[in-house]
């Protein structure tokens, strides 16, 4: 059964007394997805209009604003469609399981992972789950960690593997392992052959560092309580890209994954040299909201990925 017939089929168990359909949630679905309700009519097969009319029936039915419009940038969802749109997901998730034939069936698991982790990380801690649960089936989903928050709020994903800087309070965390920041410093460098480095050395260097939201606070705040001003030259989203323009001397980096050592992209080799003192930890850690740990796959994924950073335990 595909997933729109799941929804065809749920409407005929509806009572009539329940004021929205299916086929409505999915287009609301579909809009605060694509963001627009031309992308929404074109991905549901259905007219603009169409989409427009469920939009309208369910704000009547709820009450409150789901979407503005927004010049440049299509559909937004309201605070309260935030908070709506997730619940309605999580409704689709168990509609889906129940109308698909429930036990024995696979459970679907949309797992957010912060892009400069989860390619360390998420491939193989997902495989790995995937060979031990036959019957479950995951969809990774990357971005950064203001993405992964909006995600999580909007219900589009069930858990995030992240770090645990700047989670919100509304967020359940679940520690999985600790990590400590590091310099990377070009082969040959002054301060490459120090078994540590201080903040204080560092900064007086070019500094190149991620600018995802809440990761550049986080490693400016390593190098801040200086006396000398830090002086941040370039700026990338990329590890990789931090990584071969510390190998070819455009200045020094910080990074927190854990990576193994080897040469850039290019072949220059990249020193990694810890850090002085006692640098502020965090944790790799899965985020979800509070709902997600009802359904069994979210149960055994948070489990599996607590035996898998901690095999020892």
């Amino acid at each position: 059964m595909i997933y729109s017939e799941i929804w065809y089929a749920y409407e005929g168990y509806i009572d009539m007394n329940i004021p929205l359909n299916f086929r409505q949630v999915e287009i609301l679905l579909a809009v605060a997805d694509t963001g627009s309700t031309a992308a929404a009519s074109r991905a549901l097969n259905t007219s603009q209009p169409s989409v427009s009319l469920a939009i309208a029936r369910c704000e009547e039915v709820f009450g409150q604003k789901l979407f503005i419009r927004i010049p440049g940038r299509g559909m937004e969802l309201t605070t309260f469609g935030q908070h709506k749109l997730a619940q309605l997901r999580e409704l689709e998730k168990q509609a889906r399981w129940v109308l698909s034939g429930g036990e024995g069936t696979p459970e679907f698991l949309n797992l957010g992972v912060f892009s400069t982790l989860g390619p360390r990380y998420a491939p193989q801690l997902v495989r790995r789950f995937l060979d031990a649960r036959p019957d479950a089936e995951v969809r990774i989903l990357e971005g950064d960690l203001q993405t992964l928050f909006d995600w999580l709020s909007e219900g589009r994903i069930d858990m995030a593997l992240l770090y645990d800087f700047g989670i919100p309070s509304d967020f359940v965390i679940t520690p999985l392992m600790a990590v400590e920041p590091y310099a990377l410093l070009p082969k040959g460098h002054r301060l490459a052959q120090q078994p540590s480095v201080c903040s204080e050395d560092l900064v007086q260097e070019p500094v190149i560092l991620m600018n995802l939201p809440h990761s550049r606070g986080y490693f400016l705040s390593l190098l801040q309580n200086t006396s000398v001003p830090v002086r941040v030259t370039h700026e990338t989203a990329s590890i990789e890209m931090l990584r071969s323009m510390v190998a070819n001397g455009f200045g020094v980096g910080l990074l927190a994954t854990d990576l193994p050592d080897g040469p850039c992209y290019d072949g220059s080799p990249v020193i990694r040299v810890p850090l002085d003192g006692r640098p502020p930890l965090h944790q790799v850690a899965l985020a979800h909201r509070g709902a997600a740990l009802e359904r069994p796959i979210t149960r055994a994924f948070t489990a599996f990925a607590e035996a898998y950073f901690n095999p020892a335990t």
